[in-house]
């Protein structure tokens, strides 16, 4: 959750009362990264209800503007101590549930990374270990020095790399695979369409398959990526970041959604951009 302070006091968009929402409804993961710098703002809004929430964030990126990527990444064993023990202060707890890396180093071997993971774990100071922005290479080398729980990466609608080697990867070792920007970053939740809007744009194929289920468009998104747990065997837990109260009820309203196999199969051969 890319959540931040609400210097606006618009109900609406109260960090605290967004992830409060999705508790009442029965979300149990609350997902950030140092590199989001809300931390503390999350720890506050989960305090009182600690016990409810598996809490998952990610360490490795550091934005760097100069840099042609904008960020750097590190992930040596010194760096992953010193980073978890911030989080922990940030968050205002004693454990971190899942502690994902959040960005393949390119100079570090993934083996010293996972090592430095693995000792957090016998200090009890993390739960279980998660890896993100990966290939498949690296999940089974990871695997191979600790189990890895959850593999969080992109995939939506216009988006599957990850259906090309990775979810073989993460279904072997029987990873959990959540998935992130399942709406494409908001963008399949109000995709523009207009009259030169081709018919098999995603865009238009989403707009008039949401018409015909009475759903929105990034409802459908989301029911588009859950059934995909369906169709590979393996868990799949979408991740839509929100801001608003609103949208976290859209979305939540989204795990109800049932898309027939018609639906499915239009979906399914919908192109990618």
């Amino acid at each position: 959750m890319r959540l931040r302070d609400n210097t606006a006091a618009d109900p609406d968009r109260d960090p605290v009362a967004v992830i409060h929402t999705a508790l009442d409804h029965g979300v149990r993961m609350i997902d950030t990264a140092d590199a989001y710098g809300n931390e503390e703002l999350v720890g506050r809004a989960i305090r009182s209800r600690r016990g409810q929430v598996t809490l998952a964030t990610k360490f490795g990126l550091r934005p760097r503007p100069d840099l042609p990527r904008g960020f750097e990444v590190r992930a040596d064993p010194a760096y992953v101590r010193s980073a978890c023990e911030a989080s922990l202060q940030r968050l205002g707890t004693d454990v971190i549930d899942l502690y994902y890396l959040h960005h393949r180093s390119d100079t570090v071997p993934i083996e010293e990374t996972v090592g430095a993971l693995a000792d957090l774990v016998a200090r009890g100071l993390v739960r279980a270990i998660g890896l993100s922005n990966v290939t498949a290479a690296d999940l089974h080398r990871a695997q191979a020095v600790h189990p890895i729980t959850a593999l969080q990466e992109r995939w939506s609608l216009t988006e599957r790399g990850i259906e090309a080697s990775l979810l073989a990867a993460a279904t072997e070792h029987r990873i959990t695979v959540v998935a992130h920007s399942p709406t494409s970053h908001g963008l399949l939740h109000h995709r523009p369409v207009g009259d030169d809007t081709p018919p098999h744009h995603p865009g238009a194929v989403l707009a008039r398959l949401a018409q015909q289920l009475g759903a929105s468009p990034g409802q459908v998104a989301l029911a588009w990526v859950h059934h995909r747990e369906r169709i590979h065997g393996r868990t799949v837990l979408p991740l839509p970041g929100t801001t608003r109260v609103s949208h976290a009820r859209t979305n939540l309203a989204a795990a109800d959604l049932q898309l027939p196999e018609a639906v499915l199969h239009q979906l399914d051969a919908v192109p990618i951009p």
